[in-house]
């Protein structure tokens, strides 16, 4: 529903665009139309890291969704950048705007933008990739809401450098989306510690189960978006009758109920155990 909600208005802001001479509009337009390529690349994502892991790929195709949000992020920014440059260069001489089309064609725009992002919002947190979608409808939202302000002024004022202005504006509304997106899907390709996770409050709660003695070694990352991993060392204590199973089950009960990390490979080690190789 979304997909055909957003293709329609592509359509009609791409006509009411050139019928009225707004690049506002034809900004707004150019934004709905990423918002169509990104809904089309989410829903590929989904459903192709939905695909079984084999022996060659073990973590499955979970991060196609990651590569696809990060190909969303790419599209947004260039999409600004364009807008942007097209709007300075019509400061110099802003054209007549056919006022009245521009607003009708604007609030039908808001109307859908609304009712889409209503659709997607409540799969946002789980996914990188809906967020992703989401990421440019709320942006298509705001660009309509300003494409409204813009044609109203000029319907009133006659004050046609609102429209290059407003194009410029919507271009770093646009930017700013794309920034965010792209860097939290670079943060999921290097393997950083995900959002709302802090590497050493998790050591010192893992250190303070019954058993444990030291952790160490300790890494955690995504391997897509709302799937945390964890892998680390645990030396145990001498702790009589306590079995490495046991206390396995004590640290990863603990993960999963304070942290909800499911996905955890644990070394469980004695005091006397000495590395061989490299360890970080």
């Amino acid at each position: 529903m979304v997909v055909v909600i957003t293709a329609g208005i592509l359509v009609a802001e791409l006509l009411g665009g050139w019928w009225s001479g707004s690049l506002a509009l034809l900004a707004d337009a150019g934004h709905m139309f990423s918002d169509l390529g990104a809904l089309a690349i989410s829903w590929f994502a989904l459903w192709f890291s939905g695909r079984p892991a084999t022996s060659s790929k073990s973590f499955g195709y979970y991060r196609m969704e990651i590569l696809c949000a990060l190909a969303n992020g790419v599209l947004l920014a260039v999409l600004a950048l364009v807008v942007f440059a097209v709007g300075w260069t019509r400061l110099q001489s802003p054209p007549e705007v056919r006022t009245t089309a521009m607003i009708w064609v604007a609030v039908l725009g808001l109307s859908a933008n609304l009712v889409a992002v209503a659709v997607l919002r409540p799969s946002a947190r789980h996914s990188l990739n809906v967020r992703s979608a989401l990421a440019h409808l709320i942006g298509d939202t705001l660009s309509s809401l300003g494409v409204i302000a813009g044609g109203v002024t000029m319907a009133f004022t006659g004050w046609y450098l609102v429209d290059p202005l407003l194009s410029m504006l919507i271009a770093v509304i646009i930017l700013v989306n794309a920034w965010r997106l792209i860097r939290e899907a670079v943060d999921v390709l290097l393997e950083a510690t995900p959002g709302g996770l802090d590497a050493e409050k998790v050591a010192r709660s893992m250190a303070e189960v019954s058993g444990v003695h030291q952790v160490h070694d300790l890494h955690i990352w995504s391997i897509t978006s709302g799937m945390p991993a964890l892998s680390g060392h645990v030396v145990a204590t001498d702790e009589p009758g306590l079995s490495q199973d046991q206390l396995l089950n004590r640290v990863k009960q603990m993960l999963l109920e304070r942290y909800h990390i499911e996905h955890t490979t644990l070394q469980v080690e004695s005091p006397a155990y000495e590395e061989v190789g490299h360890v970080h």
